[in-house]
């Protein structure tokens, strides 16, 4: 058996993306309904909170619908930026060929993950929610500019990893609760992100082991700004996206979700083994609760 090595790690998830399974032809889309939740309760942003509960559960249900399409148009967003450094990569020339051909892997896995995103939008027939990623996000701005090779980089991609894939994690978790294509499409999401997550894990301590005392100094608040920005994005729907659910004003519903505390304990459950993962690589985060 060969030492464990960084080039043995690519290498290794290379063997195991070559056997490509199209998600966009994989999902049953005939089992997508409208009549069945699409996140569980316990993920809605509003469970628990009083005046939402004693709504209609039709009314509940298409929250649960419109949320999940919102965590789709996020993943649209960051699939999107990390396909534009991978081919930004391609220009450059990566002489390493074992590393190209596993980036090239994951290109081909997000695009199917970004197609099977947009087939979900076209077959669900509802509203598309309001983009909300405005290009002074630090994800954006680390994932778009930092240099490929940069610590900065890799703690952005690895963030933008994780964090979907623990909420993807738990709706599988939850299957009985929610509807079959749904559960495929996290599950298909899951498998392919447990490589890409292994691989920006590894190239990140990589960084980390050589970054100066200063720089992981100053990656520290950055790295938390990051993950506050992406649970504003994952975790509370603006005021429009209720509004185009059918609870109105939505500026009050988003008040009551940023309120609730059912919320946040579940948004620190789904981030918890994110934040131990950087603090096991020296950096040491905490949650805040969202500005109401």
């Amino acid at each position: 058996m060969q030492p464990y090595s960084p080039s043995n790690l690519v290498e290794q998830l290379s063997r195991n993306s070559t056997p490509y399974f199209d998600p966009l032809a994989k999902i049953h889309w005939d089992l997508l309904s409208t009549g069945q939740f699409w996140l569980p309760p316990e993920a809605i942003s509003l469970n628990g909170v009083p005046a939402f509960m004693a709504l209609p559960t039709e009314t509940r249900r298409r929250l649960s619908q419109y949320e999940f399409l919102n965590f789709v148009d996020a993943g649209l967003w960051l699939e999107g930026i990390f396909m534009e450094r991978i081919i930004h990569t391609m220009r450059s020339r990566c002489n390493n060929r074992a590393t190209l051909r596993y980036r090239l892997h994951e290109l081909r896995e997000e695009a199917g993950h970004s197609l099977m995103f947009v087939e979900l939008m076209e077959r669900s027939g509802l509203a598309s929610p309001p983009r909300r990623f405005p290009r002074f996000l630090l994800a954006d701005i680390f994932g778009r500019h930092a240099p490929m090779e940069s610590a900065g980089f890799w703690l952005a991609i690895l963030i933008g990893e994780e964090m979907p894939d623990r909420l993807n994690r738990y709706l599988r978790r939850h299957s009985a609760d929610i509807c079959p294509a749904i559960v495929e499409m996290s599950t298909a999401h899951v498998i392919d992100e447990a490589r890409h997550i292994a691989y920006a894990l590894e190239v990140l301590k990589e960084r980390l082991v050589r970054l100066p005392a200063l720089a992981r100094f100053v990656l520290k608040p950055i790295a938390h700004k990051m993950i506050s920005q992406f649970i504003e994005l994952f975790y509370y729907p603006t005021p429009a996206l209720y509004e185009i659910a059918g609870l109105t004003p939505g500026s009050s519903w988003a008040r009551a979700a940023r309120s609730n505390p059912e919320r946040a304990a579940f948004v620190g459950h789904c981030l918890e083994p994110t934040l131990q993962l950087l603090r096991d690589r020296g950096l040491d985060l905490r949650l805040n609760r969202p500005a109401i």
